[in-house]
């Protein structure tokens, strides 16, 4: 069997219990070894088969899991972050349906996560924006028209852009094209929760300039939007004295 397992965001102790103890177990891990934190693989057991699939390409790992189920062997498919964000996993799936090989997924903490933990940062501030916008600037993948940097902007979301370190320059240019203004709050996190990590709160217009000043051209995450200031919201209703939940009686309805 095969099982998709989250490696988290970077730091080795931030991958689920679940996804650790299938490590443990495993006979052949392929690892994104591009991103994934190398310190992972010391949950491994001795004599385990791990290939670094940065180094691979898609029929080449297919071929590496097909020669594990021929020997009753478990794969992990360990990829960064959260599976599902990403990670390419569904060409892996549909190739895994046709050969009638099983498997299954475990969720992981993504960067994005890593991210806003790194900022201490809520997304998603009461008055400021309910929305996260998950997204990428095009480059050699294309994006679809529709999600256009210049169209996404438009909602005023917080937006958080990955795989866009490298050109800092034409990503601001067109959000403020797309309707944003120069002074919007950013932030820019490099390898969040490794132990390298780093992390930039600037505007949009001196985006390029900061990821410059601080030799940032991968490996980061773009957060944009009024949300990055952390400021200027409301305060939440859940918790409100005057608001009555399944939980809780508010004053609203006293007499």
């Amino acid at each position: 069997m095969v099982h998709f397992v989250g490696a988290g965001p970077g730091a080795k102790d931030l991958i689920t219990l679940r996804g650790k103890e299938l490590i443990e177990k495993a006979d052949v891990i392929i690892y994104a070894g591009s991103l994934v934190n190398p310190g992972l693989l010391d949950y491994a057991k001795e004599g385990c088969e791990i290939y670094d699939s940065s180094k691979l390409n898609l029929d080449e790992v297919i071929d590496i899991i097909k020669a594990a189920e021929a020997s009753n062997k478990d794969t992990i498919r360990l990829h960064t972050g959260d599976p599902c964000i990403f990670g390419a996993t569904r060409e892996q799936m549909d190739i895994l349906d046709k050969e009638k090989i099983a498997y299954d997924t475990t969720p992981g903490v993504s960067s994005f996560c890593g991210a806003a933990a790194a900022l201490n940062m809520e997304y998603t501030l009461p008055g400021i924006t309910q929305s996260v916008i998950i997204t990428r600037m095009e480059g050699r993948t294309k994006v679809p028209e529709k999600e256009a940097v210049e169209a996404l902007a438009s909602h005023g979301s917080t937006m958080v852009f990955f795989l866009s370190a490298g050109n800092t320059k034409t990503l601001s240019e067109r959000l403020i094209a797309g309707g944003l203004s120069p002074d919007t709050p950013c932030a820019i996190v490099y390898k969040a929760t490794w132990p390298d990590e780093k992390k930039v709160v600037c505007r949009l217009d001196n985006l390029s300039e900061k990821a410059k000043e601080n030799g940032i051209t991968k490996t980061a995450l773009i957060i944009v939007g009024k949300a990055v200031a952390q400021s200027g919201y409301e305060l939440s209703r859940l918790y409100a004295a005057d608001f009555t939940t399944e939980f809780r009686q508010g004053t609203e309805n006293r007499t």
